[in-house]
């Protein structure tokens, strides 16, 4: 096969260096790409907002499939396009993209074919009726912005100042632009977050290793939400029983009402759950696989990707047989200055050799760029430092070692991505012990 990734972050890095392991890939190509893609595949110049230029380039290479990373293009049609061409492509149509274009669209959807989610304080599009509504609300209530945002557009707030300040953010100032002129407010809910993912080809499913992700900047859950900041997964964290509920309650639900409401999906679909006390329940939909849950979900895939892409494109993806190794893996990302606001850009890199150089450590480039063999940030999040371990903690270890192996001035990144729950691995192994 030959295949083309569309997108130029973490995640995409992480589908290249899965599809490269693959005996059944005979070329890659990546665009627009990064400095740490180019060592791995082919970079080649994209307008990630110009479905056509995508349509061109991969009638252009003859690539077999085409992988849609990032969810702009989604929501921008670029199924669409590429289904008129007769090209192959793993994502969903524009329509069906709108599960993450669109919080509202999603919210009515989830209501429309009874999936458990949050409740609903209203719908507002200006700021003086989000304002209105607040007044009614119980706190902590959450405010969203309609339109993507890159993870930045969702504010659990705990009190009515916090509220009117983002609301004021979002539709006054429009700091997230068209995104912003539409919100939604509703309940907060309280429990442990789940990121379950599947691939699907709009029938049948594989899932995706269980995974957790840290939207917060800092140590602690503290700080600004940013699009993540780190993820751990183990299969501890997802219970037969538990996963056996999420399926017959929210994934089979959610493939029925697509098909209802005439939406074929093929591709990644991401469910954002809540672990409530009343069960699972869905925050938010994305189309496609979730960053930087990426980074340390493929670790742990023991399969055929590629060959799992294009089956899924295909839609004869029944019957595939996916299997994940044992124990568990995390990713750290490493961000620059001032990020998730104002990140510095063009700051040297440093280190990435003696980071390579520690086993079972494997550094992905979210925000890069080479200059001959030097190395320099072109974004807010840089690299995602990952690892596997026999267990959580040995994982912890190995990324952590890794990470400080790394030296950007100004960076910084949390340094207690799935520390408490390795810790409390830990405690269980030792009283099991005796």
């Amino acid at each position: 096969m030959k295949i083309l990734v569309i997108g130029s972050g973490g995640r995409e890095h992480a589908i290249v260096w899965k599809l490269d392991r693959s005996a059944s890939v005979e070329k890659i190509w990546c665009a627009p790409g990064n400095g740490g893609i180019a060592n791995d595949a082919k970079c080649v110049a994209l307008d990630l907002k110009d479905v056509k230029a995508a349509a061109d380039l991969a009638s252009k290479l003859a690539a077999d499939l085409t992988i849609v990373g990032p969810e702009l293009p989604l929501v921008l049609g670029i199924a669409d396009e590429f289904a008129k061409r007769g090209l192959v492509l793993l994502g969903p149509a524009a329509r069906a993209a709108q599960l993450e274009g669109s919080k509202i669209f999603a919210k009515k959807f989830m209501e429309r074919h009874g999936i458990p989610t949050a409740g609903v304080y209203g719908i507002c599009q200006s700021a003086a009726a989000a304002h209105k509504v607040l007044k009614s609300v119980r706190w902590p209530a959450v405010i969203k912005a309609d339109g993507l945002c890159a993870g930045k557009g969702v504010l659990v707030a705990p009190s009515a100042g916090e509220a009117t300040g983002f609301i004021e953010r979002l539709m006054d100032t429009r700091e997230f632009g068209e995104a912003g002129t539409r919100v939604l407010l509703e309940e907060g809910l309280a429990g442990e977050e789940l990121s379950y993912i599947i691939l699907t080809d709009g029938n049948d499913f594989i899932r995706m290793a269980p995974a957790r992700d840290h939207k917060r900047a800092f140590d602690g859950d503290k700080g600004p939400n940013t699009g993540g900041m780190g993820a751990y997964s183990t299969d501890d964290i997802l219970p037969v029983g538990l996963e056996k509920k999420i399926i017959e309650t929210i994934v089979r639900p959610t493939l029925n009402g697509l098909k209802a409401d005439d939406m074929p999906y093929r591709g990644f679909l991401y469910f954002g759950l809540m672990l409530t006390a009343d069960g699972p329940k869905v925050l938010e939909y994305n189309c496609r696989l979730g960053d930087p849950e990426t980074e340390a979900v493929l670790l742990r895939a023991d399969f055929d990707l590629a060959q799992a892409c294009l089956q899924a494109a295909r839609g004869s993806l029944g019957g595939f047989g996916a299997k994940w190794f044992p124990g568990a893996s995390v990713c750290v990302v490493i961000a620059s200055k001032d990020y998730p606001g104002d990140p510095q850009t063009g700051v040297a890199i440093d280190g990435l050799e003696d980071a390579a150089k520690v086993r079972g450590a494997v550094v992905f480039h979210a925000g890069t760029r080479r200059d001959g063999k030097a190395c320099y940030t072109t974004g807010g999040r840089v690299l995602v430092v990952s690892a596997m371990g026999e267990d959580l903690a040995g994982a912890c270890g190995i990324a952590y070692e890794a990470a400080s192996r790394i030296k950007i001035a100004g960076a910084h990144y949390r340094k207690d991505i799935g520390i408490a729950k390795a810790a409390k691995g830990r405690a269980v192994a030792e009283t099991l012990q005796g």
